[in-house]
C-alpha cells in the first residue's frame, strides 16, 4: 500500500483532525473527517440525489464531514493525483 499523508486539519483540537492521503496503487483518495449527526445523515440516507439511484449509504461505504478550510489540500491532493496520472474523466472507468 502506497498511502501518502497530503494534509491535516490544523484547528481542529484535541489530536482528532480530518485528514487527506493519496494511495497510489489503488488511485484514490482517502479521507478521515467528523462523523455526520444524526439529522445530517437520515437526510444523506433518505433523499434521492441522482434520479433512480438508490437512496441510503451501503453498509460497506461512510459519510464524513469535513471544514471548508480543508480545501487547500484537497486541492493539493487531486492535483498530485492528475499529474501522477492516477485520475481519468469517469466515463472512462
Amino acid at each position: 500500500m502506497a498511502l501518502r499523508f497530503r494534509g491535516i486539519d490544523p484547528d481542529t483540537p484535541n489530536g482528532g483532525s480530518p485528514t487527506v492521503w493519496l494511495e497510489d496503487e489503488k488511485a484514490e483518495i482517502v479521507i478521515q473527517g467528523w462523523l455526520p449527526d444524526m439529522e445530517m445523515y437520515r437526510v444523506i440516507s433518505e433523499t434521492e440525489w441522482v434520479e433512480g439511484h438508490a437512496t441510503g449509504v451501503p453498509d460497506h461505504e461512510g459519510v464524513v464531514r469535513i471544514p471548508v478550510r480543508m480545501i487547500p489540500f484537497l486541492r493539493k491532493v487531486c492535483d498530485e493525483a492528475e499529474r501522477a496520472g492516477l485520475w481519468r474523466p469517469a466515463e472512462e472507468c
